[in-house]
Parts: structure tokens; C-alpha cells; sequence
């Protein structure tokens, strides 16, 4: 299972690619190549030595999305997925959410962003106060 939560939990002083690294060493299933993919296919430099603690918000959220995609889950919870990103950004994000649907990963996503939910979703649920309250 991926998942992206508001709040990453990245270490710091940490590049992108080497908390993906760590990250991975979890499972071992996956290979640095893998990892590069995955910060490739949300626009991140494998390459870039920044440190995570100095990455923009949209940086973060693109960070945290390749972190749920890079094993190939057969789940992927993403909870607002466009989050601080830009319009290009954004695009990036929802062809990549209908790439891994098409590879036959189940998609659940949490968003205020009526746009996206049109766009993304097969199936939607309204929330209120804890209850399901709508299905279309």
C-alpha cells in the first residue's frame, strides 16, 4: 500500500532520493533505478542535492506521491494529492493518479478539490461529520 498523509515524515537533512532509499530498505523489493523513476514521473531531479528540508510545499507533496507510487502498490491512499502544487504541477500529478489506475493499482483519494474529484474519481463518497452521507 502507498500513502501520502498531510504530513510526509521525511527526515530533513535528507536529499529526496536518499530518504526514498532509506525508505525502501524497508521492503528491499526495489532498486535505486526504481527510485529515480518514481521522483522522475512526479518531476523531481534524482540528481538534485537539496536536502528535503528545503523543499518547497510542492516539492514535499511530489516527494510524498513518489514514495506512495515507487513499489507499485496494489493500493494507493493519497490524501489531497494537488496540494501546493502549480498548474503544471497538478497535470503532472493527475496523469500519473490515471497511469497507476490503468497499471490496475486501486486509487482512494481524500480532496476539497472538486475539479480533481470529477477528473479522478470512479466512485464518489461524501463525508460529514465522520458519516458517509452521499455515494455517486
Amino acid at each position: 500500500m502507498g500513502i501520502v498523509l498531510e504530513q510526509g515524515g521525511f527526515y530533513p537533512e535528507l536529499t529526496g532520493k536518499e530518504n526514498l532509499k532509506y525508505l525502501s530498505g524497508f521492503k528491499n523489493i526495489i532498486k535505486e533505478e526504481q527510485i529515480e523513476k518514481s521522483l522522475e514521473r512526479v518531476g523531481l531531479d534524482p540528481r538534485d542535492r537539496r536536502s528535503y528540508g528545503k523543499y518547497s510545499l510542492g516539492m514535499k507533496q511530489r516527494l510524498a506521491i513518489a514514495q506512495a507510487i515507487m513499489e507499485k502498490p496494489e493500493v494507493i491512499l493519497l490524501d489531497e494529492p494537488t496540494n501546493g502544487l502549480d498548474d503544471e504541477g497538478v497535470e503532472l500529478i493527475r496523469n500519473l493518479i490515471q497511469e497507476e489506475k490503468e497499471r490496475g493499482a486501486l486509487i482512494m483519494i481524500t480532496s476539497h478539490n472538486k475539479e480533481d474529484i470529477q477528473l479522478l474519481c470512479d466512485c464518489v463518497y461524501r463525508i460529514f461529520s465522520g458519516k458517509i452521507v452521499d455515494r455517486e
